[in-house]
């Protein structure tokens, strides 16, 4: 693979214009089928195969009229019992009208009708029916529901528009820029040039432009899930510059040897390259995988990310090579362009940070690896306590739209009504379901933690009835998970009917159920193919399994710490966070895909120079010392340009991106900097020469992918030296 990736880079440098022209051709191509083939993203999270869902999907059968986007707006009067007087009901009323005159809308309930007023007389909802799905309704009738009772408003009472129909895509803004703008810096900072930092940056730029052209276009004809966007393009620009920065890395050092450039960019492609290849294809697979979990929403997410990440690994080992020959020697520091400095200045320096912290480290390699593993450990205490659910509006930023509504409903109703509950009871004959829901009603209103069970509405056909369940506790509180499985026992032993529960918390707890049954599958799937990835890389065996525990360490003490903060509330005030809740159920499934493969980014970049120089000759102990020595400034850019890029989205007020973010930038930050460039080294000088012991058997089987260059070394030997 490194031979073919070297004549790859040099073709791409010696095409470079060519090379250039293609890729900004696709960007256009891609960019112009995203904006006319561009669909809507959904904001649900379906779940086929669950009751939930079955209750859901029946509902939209049974029940077309009510199949789409809900609303409820909520109205407070200026004074208790105002709702009663003439002029209470006046304004009610025409808040009413206004909602169903609203573009989209099919009807909207009045209160009075239904009773849906508060006790002191002072708070009432409005139910408002869409005709299209959540998905479906435009920003224009979503702006214009928003601002329904603006009249009444004017009067001193208060409007709060609520409910699903306020599902829009998560906005992406400056704050996101900040953290791309902190990666160009560490770019800067790292290479002391404009230059190399530039192109870098462009690289990545038209790689994430691709990747997430190509993923609009064709959203038209794949449902995206609102948050599959933001995952792509949080993991194609942190991995676009990371995968940039190790070509441009290798090619400045191949420089500063003396080979001419296009001998420096086909070895640092041919090198470099290979590691980037290898590491992207972890990525990708780990990502691709979240499939067998088989829930759809997941697994579009994870080809979503996984599709960009592709694009950035083509992008660096074509592009970046044809940017590298426009630069020239441009991408070195000024004081280093001149030929005849460099040649003066020529030969390995070891006196660097690198090589300090890592003869330190294997020096105190026990304590290193004590205090390692105890503090990985003290901050994975708190994911014990991990609870997971869908979000809801009591977790959204203070100030919006979906919050306000939320804690309004909850002033005058209570927290249930937030997140009522639905029994669906089906027959095969009206009969058979007259006689069940009397059954059910009562099993229902006896369960403990209902506050009330709406009478029946019937299908057309009387043979579907559905039963609104208001719980006394939120969607998300513990004591309604406890509720929905009771409610679920009591109408277990109904006979001659089905009754299937739904509701927020329902779904909720069917996915979470779902999710933590496909875990442990999952996990066992993501270690397993990291030990035989890096077992093909290292030939080893220790090399691996060390690396599969560094990787299971980093997740649990990622899981603590998010749990710590998103879930308990520790610090979460300075994160922007207003109201702490379960973490949303996708994202430990999630945080593992993407973290493996970060995790085996950073393993290969540092240990396969490690093996490299222990074929070579070295021992073991010197060869950790230079595999820390010459990849540790670059682990450490690359580590910090991706936290600065997953940090920019934690300042989003979504608080499923939010915890994303979050959950990504600790974990490269503990991955990076305690579990690779601490613990990794501090066992491999334990180890000494048993981490490259592999069995004779075992060597022999495993093919050759040759990572770390050694055929390529072997091609260069055969024939003169090039650019020398």
């Amino acid at each position: 693979m490194a031979t073919l990736l070297y004549r790859l880079g040099r073709a791409s440098l010696r095409r470079r214009r060519l090379v250039a022209v293609v890729w900004l051709v696709v960007l256009v191509g891609l960019g112009a089928a995203a904006l006319t083939l561009k669909g809507s993203t959904a904001s649900n999270f379906s779940m086929p195969g669950t009751e939930s869902q079955r209750a859901i999907d029946l509902l939209a059968e049974r029940f077309p009229a009510a199949s789409g986007a809900t609303g409820t707006i909520a109205v407070k009067a200026p004074q208790a019992g105002q709702l009663g007087t003439p002029d209470g009901q006046a304004v009610v009323k025409q808040v009413t009208e206004e909602a169903a005159a609203l573009p989209g809308v099919v009807g909207a309930v009045d209160p009075y009708q239904v009773q849906a007023l508060s006790p002191d007389g002072r708070h009432a909802l409005i139910q408002v029916q869409f005709e299209g799905r959540a998905d479906e309704v435009t920003d224009t009738q979503r702006t214009a529901y928003e601002q329904v009772g603006a009249q009444a408003e004017a009067q001193g009472w208060q409007i709060a528009p609520g409910g699903e129909v306020l599902n829009a895509e998560p906005e992406v803004g400056s704050t996101e820029a900040l953290g791309v703008l902190v990666a160009a810096i560490v770019l800067i900072v790292t290479f002391g040039s404009l230059v190399a930092a530039g192109m870098t940056m462009l690289n990545a730029l038209i790689g994430v432009g691709v990747g997430m052209a190509g993923l609009y276009a064709l959203s038209g004809a794949v449902e995206l899930t609102s948050t599959a966007p933001i995952l792509a393009l949080m993991l194609g620009l942190a991995v676009g510059i990371d995968y940039s920065l190790f070509i441009t890395s290798r090619h400045r050092q191949n420089l500063l040897d003396g080979l001419s450039p296009e001998e420096a960019v086909g070895r640092a492609v041919g090198t470099a390259g290979s590691a980037v290849v290898f590491a992207g294809a972890t990525v990708v697979i780990a990502l691709a995988g979240l499939a067998v979990v088989n829930i759809p929403f997941l697994t579009v997410m994870g080809l979503a990310a996984a599709g960009t990440v592709t694009v950035a690994v083509l992008v660096a080992i074509t592009l970046a090579p044809a940017l590298l020959g426009f630069a020239g020697r441009k991408v070195l520091p000024r004081k280093l362009r001149n030929r005849e400095v460099v040649a003066s200045s020529a030969g390995e320096n070891r006196s660097g940070f690198g090589f300090r912290w890592a003869r330190w480290v294997t020096k105190l390699r026990f304590p290193v690896i004590l205090v390692g593993l105890i503090g990985l450990g003290l901050l994975a205490l708190p994911a014990q306590h991990m609870r997971l659910s869908l979000p809801d509006a009591a977790t959204a930023a203070e100030g919006t739209p979906a919050r306000v509504n939320n804690d309004l409903i909850q002033e005058g109703f209570g927290p249930g009504f937030t997140g009522r509950l639905a029994v669906v009871v089906t027959a095969d004959s009206p009969q058979a379901t007259q006689a069940a829901v009397p059954q059910v009603t009562a099993l229902v209103q006896k369960t403990r933690g209902v506050l009330a069970v709406a009478p029946p509405q019937l299908d057309p056909t009387g043979r579907t009835a559905l039963l609104g369940v208001i719980p006394k506790t939120g969607p998300t509180d513990e004591a309604t998970e406890t509720l929905v499985h009771d409610i679920r026992d009591q109408v277990s032993g109904i006979r001659n009917a089905d009754v299937l529960l739904t509701g927020a918390t329902a779904i909720g707890i069917d996915v979470s159920e779902k999710l933590s049954a496909a875990l442990p599958v999952y996990l066992l799937l993501v270690v397993g193919l990291s030990v035989l990835l890096l077992m093909l890389v290292f030939r080893s065996v220790l090399v691996p399994v060390k690396a599969a525990l560094g990787f299971l360490l980093t997740v649990a003490a990622t899981f603590g710490i998010t749990v710590a903060v998103f879930q308990q509330g520790h610090l979460a005030g300075l994160l922007g966070l207003d109201t702490p809740g379960p973490l949303v159920s996708f994202l430990p499934i999630l945080l593992i895909g993407i973290l493996f493969g970060l995790a085996m980014d950073y393993e290969v970049f540092l240990v396969s120079r490690m093996r490299e120089d222990f074929v070579h000759g070295d021992s073991a102990r010197q060869a950790t010392i230079n595999g820390m020595g010459h990849g540790a400034r670059v682990v450490t850019a690359a580590a910090l340009i991706m936290i600065s890029v997953f940090g920019g989205f934690v300042f989003l007020d979504d608080p499923v991106i939010k915890s994303m973010g979050f959950a990504l930038a600790i974990g490269v930050a503990i991955d990076a900097f305690v579990v690779r460039m601490a613990v990794v080294p501090a066992v491999m000088s334990l180890l000494d020469t048993a981490a490259w012991w592999i069995p004779r058997w075992l060597d022999r089987i495993l093919p050759n992918v040759d990572v770390e260059g050694e055929g390529l070394r072997a091609h260069l030997a055969e024939r003169e030296p090039a650019g020398v």
